[in-house]
């Protein structure tokens, strides 16, 4: 194994999901699909999956780790939003079978979302992160499901609200009350996602203990 132990080794299979996650949730936020009674973008609900690796990597590495990482992703998206943006600027072959207009149609749309989502992305990893750790220290590792459920409902409402306010609402694409509609249906939505993944974060909390014999950091660096 070329990593210096498990810990680590499962470290970066954490950090490559949440980044992979983060970025792809950015590119396909252009679609809109229905969920039940809802409309929403595609990339919502990719968006629960991100945070709960944010809980996971809190849970076993803390919150500086959680803090460095989401500054690393916030970059790569914007790598990825400088890339998409530089690629729809390259017209296409007459034989593509991708036009320079349907590519241009589908990665377009994920332009204001994508800024819109850096912003909210750093915004609500840091206030997840915050009160996961505030819950925590009153806690200790008792109820798990009000650490990491808790802290994602208040970091999606902030996430939530941020994104639809800057793509849609602040360039004029909708009006206050279409805003305030949306981003309370995508609320709903993730958080409706959120509380059914709870499970998995028990799973996977009981795996890295049990199976992988990861253990809590200290309470001195919880605190860093």
């Amino acid at each position: 194994m070329p990593f210096s132990n498990k810990r680590q080794f499962f470290f970066i299979i954490l950090t490559g999901f949440f980044v992979t996650n983060a970025i792809v949730a950015e590119v396909i936020g252009g679609k809109l699909i229905q969920l039940g009674p809802f409309v929403l973008s595609m990339g919502i609900v990719l968006w629960p999956v991100v945070f709960v690796s944010t809980d996971l990597i809190n849970e076993f590495y803390g919150k500086q780790a959680v803090r460095q990482l989401s500054y690393l992703t916030a970059v790569l998206i914007s790598y990825a939003f400088i890339a998409l943006l530089l690629a729809m600027q390259v017209p296409s072959v007459s034989f593509s079978p991708v036009s320079t207009e349907q590519f241009n149609a589908v990665f377009g749309q994920s332009m204001l979302i994508i800024v819109g989502s850096i912003t909210a992305f750093l915004v609500s990893q840091l206030v997840d992160s915050g009160l996961f750790h505030a819950v925590k220290q009153r806690t200790g590792d008792k109820m798990i499901w009000l650490r990491s459920t808790g802290s994602t409902v208040i970091s999606q409402l902030v996430d939530t609200f941020i994104v639809a306010g800057i793509a849609f609402w602040l360039p004029g694409k909708v009006t206050f009350a279409q805003f305030i509609n949306m981003s309370v249906t995508g609320y709903t939505a993730k958080l409706g996602i959120a509380i059914l993944m709870t499970p998995v974060i028990y799973a996977f909390h009981s795996f890295f203990e049990k199976q992988l014999h990861l253990h809590h950091l200290t309470e001195k660096n919880n605190e860093q």
